[in-house]
């Protein structure tokens, strides 16, 4: 199928305790986005939850397939006949003091067509900021990308930003997405860095939906949710507080930008054949 151009949003969010009321707030941000014509909406990390207990997200995890949130997942995307990444949600893992922290995508007939489990994950202290996000989430192994009409679409979130190896491992993608929850301390260093070196780099657009503002718990991340061309060019972006950023991917542009500088041909280092593509080496 040839790609065409797709008209796609990505959502901010200020995500709490209640799950009802955050289910509520993403209906109504996903239906905003909708009537300015999105076909492609992505949702924020933990846009069903952030709460102070961090223990909190293992009793609202689901098993895949099942489960209040997905079929809330599904039901939005039927309704507003449109792709939607769910952000990020928490499900069942092997070991049940754990969830995978995941990234479910559902067509417009409201099918989930991919899953990713974020595999990069967080830790950071700096005075009393302290963050572990192995204490309650298992990293995922495989890497995953999904066919959508603007061509393929790679799948990561938040801290996978950081490495530069699994966006390569994607191949040549026509859109990034990254759900994310930045603290507002590594927001205001390094999102925006992150995220044009992305598109620079891998010569697509990368779309940044992100939780932006201060939480009920306490927590404070930076927003800034934004859509980049692959020029690292900033299309457009929300510096902070609930709203949508909306664009469009036009593959006449990536091929223009990879043609005049055909950066991804020139490469010499790539993955070794004895990497099975789509996973980690064991």
């Amino acid at each position: 199928m040839t790609p065409s151009a797709m008209r796609v949003a990505a959502v901010q969010m200020i995500s709490g305790p209640d799950v009802a009321a955050n289910l509520a707030e993403a209906a109504r941000l996903i239906a905003e986005a909708a009537a300015q014509g999105a076909q492609l909406v992505l949702l924020p990390e933990y846009f069903p939850l952030i709460h102070a207990d961090e223990q909190a997200k293992i009793g609202i995890r689901e098993n895949f397939g099942e489960g209040p949130i997905q079929r809330f997942l599904a039901a939005e995307a039927r309704r507003h006949c449109l792709w939607l990444i769910g952000g990020t949600l928490p499900l069942a893992a092997a070991d049940q003091a754990h969830v995978l922290n995941s990234s479910l995508v559902f067509d417009p007939q409201g099918a989930c067509v991919a899953r990713y489990d974020k595999i990069h994950l967080f830790g950071f202290t700096r005075g009393a900021e302290h963050y572990d996000e192995s204490r309650t989430i298992e990293a995922g192994r495989e890497i995953v990308s999904f066919e959508a009409p603007c061509g393929r679409v790679g799948l990561s979130v938040c801290y996978d930003l950081r490495f530069p190896e699994l966006y390569r491992r994607m191949g040549s993608p026509n859109l990034i997405v990254v759900p994310a929850a930045f603290t507002e301390t590594t927001g205001r260093a390094h999102w925006e860095i992150l995220l044009r070196a992305r598109a620079i780099e891998n010569q697509c657009y990368v779309l940044a939906s992100g939780q932006g503002g201060e939480h009920p718990s306490g927590r404070r991340t930076f927003g800034h949710s934004m859509l980049i061309d692959p020029w690292g060019e900033i299309v457009s972006t929300l510096a902070s507080g609930p709203g949508v950023v909306v664009g469009e991917i036009d593959p006449k542009r990536i091929a223009a930008v990879r043609e005049s500088l055909p950066a991804l041909q020139h490469r010499i280092f790539k993955e070794s054949a004895s990497t099975e593509p789509g996973t980690l080496p064991a």
